[in-house]
């Protein structure tokens, strides 16, 4: 039965909902450029609102230094950093206190030997797109995953997931978890309930 991370939270309703869903992990973006920001402070006053085994996850993009990625994720009193920008691993290796997932995007030149190359919690794989980090909506490539998932004990899969090819995707990549965004949203941000709960459900499936 896979994990379940259910991203770009930006509102109490959107949380709660996810959570009663049966949702394991909730993911609060700070990159700025994204629709689905959300402030330190304002992400803080949701998590404070969450049961406790509920994983929360701050999601950054190529902060300059792993200090601000440390300060904002005790400002907003997150469990886990997800660095999804181009963080070598060296910058998560500063970060060793912390649950870090890093995110490897899987572009034509992509080798699934990376992942060896980051010591931390759990490597997630999402699609490529040269304009978007992460919430691209789309599909990747589940043989590159799979070759992915099977160098590292703990991996994540993303892109394009929702209740409807879920199932697939677990069958053909075994991943720990998975993690879906824009496919369950009626506007950036803004989660459908149904969509949501028919996603856990097929995830839970899987």
């Amino acid at each position: 039965m896979a994990f379940v991370k259910i991203c770009g939270i930006t509102n109490l309703e959107d949380a709660l909902l996810s959570v009663a869903a049966g949702a394991d992990a909730l993911g609060f973006n700070f990159y700025r450029p994204s629709p689905r920001y959300i402030e330190p402070f304002a992400a803080r006053e949701i998590v404070d609102r969450l049961p406790g085994n509920v994983l929360t996850v701050g999601v950054f993009v190529n902060e300059a230094v792993p200090e601000t990625v440390e300060r904002i994720a005790s400002d907003a009193g997150l469990g886990a950093v997800q660095l999804h920008g181009d963080e070598t691993p060296d910058y998560c290796r500063a970060l060793r206190g912390r649950y870090v997932i890093k995110v490897l995007t899987a572009d034509n030149d992509f080798e699934p030997q990376r992942a060896l190359d980051y010591e931390v919690q759990a490597i997630m794989i999402d699609t490529f797109d040269s304009q978007m980090r992460g919430a691209t909506g789309r599909v990747m490539d589940w043989s590159v995953a799979r070759k992915t998932r099977a160098l590292v004990p703990r991996f994540f899969l993303a892109g394009g997931l929702a209740a409807e090819n879920v199932r697939d995707a677990i069958a053909a990549v075994d991943p720990y978890g998975v993690d879906a965004c824009s496919r369950l949203e009626i506007s950036p941000g803004k989660k459908v309930p149904e969509r949501v709960e028919a996603f856990i459900k097929a995830a839970r499936a899987g």
